[in-house]
Order: structure tokens, then C-alpha cells, then sequence
């Protein structure tokens, strides 16, 4: 090779290695750069930032079954690589199977009592959450009534004596090209308990905000599902909708739900008292 051709190319791999540098910054650059919110969201499991004390439990429950799955699947991975590479089968002049374990006693123990504790384990956390997130005290100062119907929600929020509605437009099937409203916005003051009892007066919607990390179903007739939760200390408005398909604007079913201060929620009440009427 010529010392020509050789300076010649040493430039080239001089540019090159900057170049790949200069990428390797950049992506370095772009992933520091990603927000607190989508870090926090990885944090929890992929799951929506919770509002309540009820959606913590569920994002702590969710977290810790990854883990533990993530665990077991080292584990048994572990073991089938182990089987994999020290327990191929050998050319020989025989060519005997190796040490068989059928019928080992210790063994077969083992494969079933371990499954058993870590369905037992599973299920102790799960009855242990779903008790608390389900756990309904009556003593909620802020309660709120919530009429699915097709195809939108109302929302009737009643607070030391008083009442306020805000209720949803319903969608004319005659102008479905018309842009509808987004839903009725649901208004709840931070720092307290809340307790929905959902009804509905044609068919089966699901009251969903995933905010809450809960959802439950609004059926019609005599049954009120009802449930409780505790607002955490942060404001902001929160979207919900109807995780149910419940007929042709099913997808319209849209509501919201601001948390403001308590100072504020208490004018709003005032301001909504007459609109129960």
C-alpha cells in the first residue's frame, strides 16, 4: 500500500470516528433530554401518573408483580441455559443418556410446594390491595351520584348540604358530523375523601378515569355500584370516559375531572348549589 493511499484514508476514518461520535453525543443528548413525566412513567410500570391514595396502591401492587415475574423468569431462563450448555448430549462409544431425575422425590417437592407459595404470596397482596381500593366508610364528606346514560354522564355532587350537576350534552344521532362537547367536567377538591355511587338508566357503561388506576361498571336497574377514594395533594384536570361499549357514540362518552383547592371547590359549590334543582 502507497503512503499516499494511507493519508488518504487515515482522514477518512478521522471524519468517520467523528461522525460516530457525534451521533453517540446526540442520542446520549436526546436521552437525557426526556422529560421527569415519561421517567416517572417507566418508574410505574408504564402506567398514568395516580391522583389518589387508591391508584398508588394499585401502581405499587402493579410494580411489584413485574418484579417478581421479571425474577421468576431469570430464574427459570437461568436453569433451561444451564440444562442448554453443561448438559448436552456427548458423541461417545457408548452414547449412555445422562443421570435421569424421574421419580425424585426432593425434586418433585420442590417444582410444587414453590409454585404454591408464590400463588399464595400473589394472592395475599391482590385480596390485601383490592380490600382497601374497594373499601367503602360512608363517612366520605364530598359524595357524587354519576348517571351513565347514552351517551353521556351527569354527575350530581353533593357537599355539606348542598348540591351542584354538571351533566352532559347528549349526542344527537341526527348531526353526527357536528363536533359534540367534550362531557361534563366533574369538579373535587384535593386532600379529601369521595364516595361515587353509579347508576345507570339503559344499559352497562363503565365509569373510567385513568388517573384513579380504577375503573368500575354503571349498571341499570336497582344496582348502584358504588366506591371511595382519597384525592392526593395536586391539582390539574384529569380526562375520563366510558370503558364500556355501549352502542353508536359509544366513543363520545368523554367527562373530566378538575381537583382544585378546597377554597375553591367551596365556591364552586356555592356558586352550583341551584343548579340541583
Amino acid at each position: 500500500m502507497s503512503p499516499t493511499r494511507r493519508t488518504t484514508r487515515r482522514p477518512l476514518a478521522r471524519r468517520r470516528l467523528t461522525g460516530v461520535a457525534g451521533v453517540a453525543l446526540l442520542v446520549v443528548a436526546s436521552a437525557t433530554a426526556c422529560s421527569k413525566e415519561a421517567a416517572d412513567q417507566w418508574s410505574r410500570g408504564g402506567m398514568p401518573e395516580g391522583v389518589t391514595k387508591q391508584a398508588t396502591i394499585v401502581h405499587t401492587l402493579w410494580v411489584g408483580s413485574w418484579i417478581a415475574a421479571l425474577a421468576t423468569g431469570v430464574v427459570v431462563w437461568g436453569l433451561i441455559l444451564w440444562a442448554v450448555l453443561f448438559h448436552r448430549k456427548k458423541q461417545s462409544a457408548t452414547d449412555h443418556l445422562p443421570p435421569q431425575v424421574r421419580y425424585n422425590l426432593p425434586i418433585e417437592i420442590l417444582y410444587t410446594v414453590v409454585p404454591v407459595i408464590m400463588v399464595a404470596v400473589f394472592f395475599f397482596f391482590t385480596a390485601r390491595d383490592e380490600t382497601e381500593i374497594t373499601k367503602v366508610t360512608g363517612t366520605a364528606p364530598v359524595k357524587v351520584a354519576v348517571e351513565g346514560y347514552q351517551w353521556s354522564w351527569r354527575f350530581t355532587t353533593e357537599y355539606q348540604g348542598q348540591k351542584a350537576v354538571a351533566a352532559g350534552v347528549p349526542v344527537d344521532l341526527s348531526k353526527q358530523s357536528v363536533e359534540t362537547p367534550q362531557g361534563p367536567q366533574l369538579v373535587l377538591p384535593v386532600n379529601s375523601e369521595v364516595q361515587f355511587d353509579l347508576h345507570s338508566p339503559d344499559v352497562i357503561h363503565s365509569f373510567w378515569v385513568p388517573a384513579f388506576a380504577f375503573k368500575q361498571d354503571v349498571f341499570p336497574g336497582n344496582v348502584h355500584n358504588r366506591f371511595q377514594i382519597t384525592t392526593l395533594d395536586r391539582t390539574g384536570v384529569f380526562t375520563g370516559r366510558c370503558a364500556e361499549l355501549c352502542g353508536t357514540d359509544h366513543s363520545r362518552m368523554l367527562f373530566s375531572v378538575k381537583l382544585v383547592p378546597q377554597a375553591e371547590f367551596d365556591q364552586y359549590i356555592k356558586s352550583q348549589a341551584g343548579s340541583a334543582q
